[in-house]
């Protein structure tokens, strides 16, 4: 009975988490897709110089994917609602230096979740006058 009470699932996630970058190069890129339509955030992290913007884009696809397979969800009206990422594990790891000493060498994982959204689209009636 409980079943028929609950209410349609209106978001879909993606979680990526082993991404080998650390939070602070994930932000900027995460908050650069946040209220775009999935077609155009992919296409912006395929010209993005950053090196990691290719496991992002695997993530939204992935999220488009479950959407489209799980939900039935129309991609055309998919947007990213959501884009966060979280810290994981710092490896560490040592490099010689001079006199016999040690320097630390911190080596970040980071999680990165993407939420989407499907959004109706209104249709506008004549012209802007």
């Amino acid at each position: 009975m409980w079943k028929k009470n609950r209410k349609k699932v209106d978001t879909v996630k993606s979680v990526n988490n082993s991404i080998r970058t650390s939070v602070r190069k994930l932000n900027p890129i995460l908050k650069s897709i946040v209220g775009k339509k999935v077609d155009v955030a992919i296409r912006d992290l395929q010209f993005s110089a950053k090196r990691i913007s290719k496991d992002i884009r695997k993530t939204i696809s992935s999220a488009v994917a479950n959407a489209e397979n799980n939900f039935q969800y129309d991609i055309d009206n998919l947007v990213v609602k959501e884009a966060y990422c979280g810290k994981k594990i710092v490896m560490k790891r040592f490099r010689p230096r001079a006199k016999g000493r040690a320097a630390p060498i911190l080596k970040p994982w980071s999680t990165v979740t993407i939420i989407l959204s499907e959004v109706k689209q209104m249709e506008s009636h004549g012209t802007k006058s």
